[in-house]
């Protein structure tokens, strides 16, 4: 077994002894195993220490950090007995148990339960930007445990808006900061700061994001989203003039349910490598959906000879309107993925251009057919490339006070159904980025500590 030896700001964290501790930085720095490794290992060295382990949501803290914690941080303690899993009862809540009394006790800020009523000696919050302010205030008062140790609580983040309440928490000084970089991974980097292969291959692949994602998980940076939320299209490069498009090139119909607002219909085709192409498309507002799906029919009754059935009908979820769309188009439909934020990360990679110079999205020049006479007096954009550039972000602040970015909700109904095209495609391809600080390295020994720093009791 090799000795996991923390680097930089993992090394930093380990020494640390401050009440509160914000660890921000890029992606896949190893934030989330090194701070595991700590409460682990203090753990194993001081008995009866009880610790919180929490995310905002009970389900991504078992989907993730559990699983690094299960098989590559604890997993011999698992294996020999030392650690074991307690499931809970109607006293106690479930917990790992040490042999020596000491307990982690994982749980979801969405499910406080018996956890925010116990005295707790140490707090790790994951992925912390998603916990509101009132969240890390009632959980810093369960800092009054009995262990012989100094009491901590850290909180993990990537970078995020810039007045994030843990950012003004350390600008302020009631939280010590520490910055994580990729090279404190020995994953992605040799003690020399040279590139692993996977390292190399991972900062690539952060290298493709753009915009405040790449400032964020490329470069540590906390950035706030604005300009244009579709930031790479480019006219001259991803609107093409028409062209015959095989019929053996599948056809899927995307569609974004509206009345006063435009009732959206596309058809999207899809090249032998994959690449989508925006064909045609009807944006009009103030026409019943029985009467739109007249129309949907007669285009496809007129290009039957050189278009194939849509092989899907992918609809906004206004389940009387998909009914009605339904029996008028004698079709089934199928609802949307509408998760905006993954979305539209998913449409990004496919608008910008890839390793060969093309992107993988395309619209045609005048796809938009019929008229529209009410978004005429409007004046509103109509069709995906006339609503683009309008399409911006925004700063919102939830109820629990996080600023959030979205896009300007206003002229997008071509940006949505475009938006359900890609998702229909690409939402359960590999999209989003991996995890690489969670990989098997090293766990500590069952009678010690292996830090070649000291942890601090």
């Amino acid at each position: 077994m090799t000795t996991y030896e923390p680097r930089g700001g993992a090394l930093e964290l380990m020494r640390a002894r401050d009440e509160t501790v914000l660890v921000s930085g890029p992606a896949g720095t190893g934030k989330s195993v090194a701070a595991l490794m700590k409460i682990h290992t203090t753990s194993l060295l001081v008995p009866g220490l009880v610790t919180l382990l929490l995310r905002q949501t009970a389900a991504s803290l078992g989907a993730s950090t559990l699983r690094t914690y299960e098989q590559f941080v604890a997993a011999q303690e698992l294996a020999s007995g030392h650690v074991s899993w307690f499931g809970g009862s109607g006293s106690k809540p479930a917990a790992y148990r040490y042999s020596n009394g000491s307990l982690i006790i994982p749980g979801g800020m969405d499910r406080p339960g018996k956890f925010l009523s116990m005295d707790v000696d140490r707090v790790l919050i994951d992925e912390s930007n998603q916990v509101s302010v009132t969240g890390v205030e009632v959980v810093a008062t369960r800092l009054r445990g009995k262990s012989p140790t100094y009491k901590q609580m850290v909180l993990l983040t990537n970078p995020d808006h810039p007045d994030h309440h843990l950012l003004q928490m350390a600008k302020e000084g009631r939280a010590r900061h520490i910055h994580s970089l990729h090279e404190d991974n020995p994953y992605l980097f040799e003690r020399d700061g040279t590139p692993t292969k996977a390292g190399a291959a991972y900062l690539a692949r952060l290298g493709a994001l753009t915009g405040v994602r790449k400032l964020r998980y490329l470069k540590g940076i906390w950035a706030a989203a604005e300009g244009m939320v579709y930031e790479d299209w480019r006219e001259d490069v991803n609107v093409i003039d028409w062209f015959p498009v095989p019929k053996d090139w599948p056809l899927f119909l995307t569609v974004d349910f509206g009345y006063n607002d435009a009732f959206v219909c596309q058809w999207w085709r899809t090249d032998p490598d994959g690449r989508m192409y925006l064909t045609r498309e009807i944006h009009r507002s103030q026409v019943l959906v029985e009467d739109h799906a007249a129309n949907i029919r007669s285009i496809m009754e007129e290009n039957e000879d050189t278009e194939p059935v849509p092989y899907a009908v992918v609809c906004d979820h206004q389940l009387e309107d998909r009914k009605t769309l339904e029996r008028h188009l004698r079709m089934p439909t199928v609802p949307a993925k509408k998760g905006i934020s993954r979305g539209i990360q998913l449409t990004q990679a496919r608008i910008r251009k890839q390793g060969d110079g093309k992107p993988r999205l395309y619209a045609f020049r005048g796809a938009v057919v019929g008229r529209d006479d009410a978004a005429k007096v409007r004046n509103t954009p109509r069709g995906w490339c006339a609503e683009l550039p309008g399409y911006v972000w925004q700063t919102v602040r939830g109820t629990d006070g996080i600023p959030k970015e979205v896009p300007v909700d206003r002229n997008n109904h071509s940006l949505d159904a475009g938006r359900y095209a890609v998702a229909h495609l690409d939402w359960n391809e590999e999209s989003r980025i991996g995890n690489p600080a969670a990989q098997p390295q090293s766990v500590p020994a069952a009678n010690g500590s292996p830090w070649s720093a000291p942890v601090g009791r």
